[in-house]
């Protein structure tokens, strides 16, 4: 297995079988063939034709589209076709930070190839022997990818809220990392990608922060969310990643920009460097 594996992980959809999904004279979406004759049974909703599937035209606004929108989906979740449904609000935006053209339950993203953003906090702390990484064990119990590896901290983007404010937030929730410590984390990026799960298409854009941390602090669980955190060299943390999928999906992307920005990673050695570092961000070729 090879580092280059994960982020085939991360962009494994197929897109020749989706349609792309337009709304408010925007592409906001992508559609699987296999989900359109779910959505034509909301005429009033989604106009589904041959190469594309559109909103109404009579959703003309935020609130007209949100609403009619919203009632479609909570009977497709009522039906068991949309499951977890979480009660948190995303913005559909053609682009981070533009003016949202409605608002859309988090859970049901997927089902219409909408494009989510997050923030992941990668954790580390200096030692002597070399940059050692906290890593989140993720509860069993969690509905999505129960057991797998995880970043520190990590989150979705709910609509209305700044990124470090996120931060801030999922910090205190997850791992107990009170707001002074939190605030000390550094911007260093973002990966995009396109994930195909079994709740659909994935075309999502994840922000990146660097939090250097004590090393006489421990994270401590807070929300349930995650079971454990582990205190790993990052020699260790890497062999994990390029042998195994025990890190969930967009996390290993999430590390694999780490281990780059770091120098953990010698071009001279790794050969698939250069596709690495542009394999990252390969979910922005074809937009939103």
């Amino acid at each position: 297995m090879a580092y280059l594996d994960r982020l085939a992980a991360c962009n494994n959809a197929d897109m020749t079988r989706y349609k792309p999904l337009y709304g408010r004279g925007a592409r906001i979406g992508w559609v699987h063939e296999e989900n359109l004759d779910l959505l034509s049974r909301f005429p009033d909703v989604f106009s589904v034709a041959e190469r594309r599937v559109d909103l109404s035209l009579t959703l003309y606004d935020y609130d007209t589209a949100t609403a009619a929108l919203d009632g479609a989906l909570r009977q497709l979740a009522a039906d068991g076709h949309i499951r977890a449904w979480r009660g948190e609000r995303y913005a559909v935006a053609a682009r981070f930070g533009a003016e949202p053209l409605m608002g859309i339950e988090r859970a049901a993203c997927a089902l219409l190839g909408i494009r989510s953003w997050g923030i992941h906090v990668n954790g580390y702390v200096r030692r002597e022997d070399g940059l050692h990484l906290w890593i989140a064990e993720r509860a069993h119990d969690k509905p999505t990818y129960p057991g797998q590896l995880d970043n520190t901290v990590a989150g979705g983007q709910p609509e209305g809220m700044g990124l470090f404010d996120n931060l801030v937030k999922e910090c205190a929730e997850e791992a107990s990392i009170g707001p002074d410590l939190a605030r000390r984390a550094v911007p260093v990026g973002a990966v995009c990608y396109r994930h195909e799960a079994a709740d659909g298409l994935k075309p999502d854009e994840m922000f990146l922060y660097d939090l250097e941390l004590p090393a006489d602090f421990t994270p401590v669980p807070d929300d349930g969310e995650v079971e454990a955190f582990h205190l790993m060299p990052a020699a260790q943390v890497m062999e994990i990643v390029r042998d195994t999928d025990r890190f969930k999906f967009n996390c290993a992307a999430v590390l694999i920009h780490f281990f780059i920005r770091h120098g953990l990673l010698d071009p001279d050695a790794e050969p698939d460097y250069a596709a690495l570092c542009a394999g990252l961000n390969q979910g922005t070729l074809l937009g939103p």
